[in-house]
């Protein structure tokens, strides 16, 4: 018996119909991926020697990993860091009882949600002076602080909010005062609740360093840049440079994954089916 309360299960042209749909589906797929591999090998994407021996050289290694990899990581921290900062102040400030401090932080809020991250870079790239060595990695940082901040002030305020009304009352109750409350009750709860959502915000700003190429910060990018442009192996560098962002951001999911279920546990939605429910109405088999 099938444990779906959803659909009925489906019949024998059903299936065949079903089966049919996804032999043509792979088919597709396996015609486009054939057309990508056809237009590559006629552009002598995959000659060994011309575009790809350069990710072997210890040298172009040591690029990659340190002038690139260990840059954008040290902008993503900086950035996520700064973000944190960022949200839990203005999260915080969006829900003061008092209006001279929640309407300018939903204002700050708001106006850095709104701006593009790219023009944010470029303002602060600007600003801080384009002809400064360090200016376009600050940049990067500052931007995508205010930026994910912002996003991160939002969320903190719905996790905030979510948590059960009671668990307030009980401690104002008990004679806690306002900031107690926020400080031991409220913030550690909404912490927790919000914990993946905080998690995936750290991919999203590790991803947006990628912009920081266009205010010539350090980085993947930028390294990815140079090698192309001297070995003219734009595909070859562009899967090596991507390679490397998914292996970091697939290691930010397992850890998000992994805090999942150490802090917020896994809640699965329990639907009993037709005819199953005890309803407590008595006899042998319902005790």
């Amino acid at each position: 018996m099938s444990n779906s309360v959803l659909f009925d299960a489906p019949g024998p042209k059903t299936v065949l119909r079903h089966r049919a749909y996804a032999v043509a589906t792979g088919l597709a797929l396996l015609g486009i991926a054939w057309y990508i591999f056809d237009g590559f090998n006629d552009a002598g994407q995959f000659d060994y020697e011309k575009k790809w021996e350069v990710f072997t050289t210890p040298d172009f290694i040591r690029a990659l990993l340190v002038d690139g990899l260990f840059k954008t990581l040290q902008m993503a921290f900086g950035a996520i860091l700064g973000a944190i900062v960022f949200g839990v102040v203005f999260g915080i400030g969006k829900l003061s009882e008092h209006r001279w401090i929640r309407w300018p932080s939903a204002v700050i809020v708001e106006f850095f949600r709104a701006v593009p991250v790219l023009l944010l870079m470029v303002f602060i790239w600007f600003s801080l002076g384009i002809k400064e060595e360090s200016s376009s990695f600050w940049a990067v940082v500052f931007a995508l602080t205010l930026y994910n901040g912002a996003v991160l002030a939002e969320v903190l305020r719905a996790g905030i909010n979510a948590v059960p009304k009671g668990q307030g009352e009980a401690a104002y109750a008990i004679g806690m005062r306002k900031t107690q409350v926020m400080a031991n009750i409220l913030l550690p709860q909404g912490v927790k609740i919000m914990l993946p959502s905080l998690v995936s915000q750290c991919i999203v700003a590790l991803k947006d360093t990628a912009l920081g190429t266009l205010v010539l910060a350090p980085g993947l990018t930028k390294v990815g840049t140079q090698i192309y442009l001297e070995f003219n192996n734009r595909v070859p560098t562009m899967f090596v440079v991507a390679t490397l962002y998914i292996s970091v951001n697939f290691l930010l999911m397992l850890l998000a994954n992994w805090l999942q279920k150490r802090y917020v546990g896994e809640k699965k939605l329990q639907v009993a089916l037709p005819g199953t429910v005890d309803t407590g109405a008595g006899g042998a088999g319902g005790m």
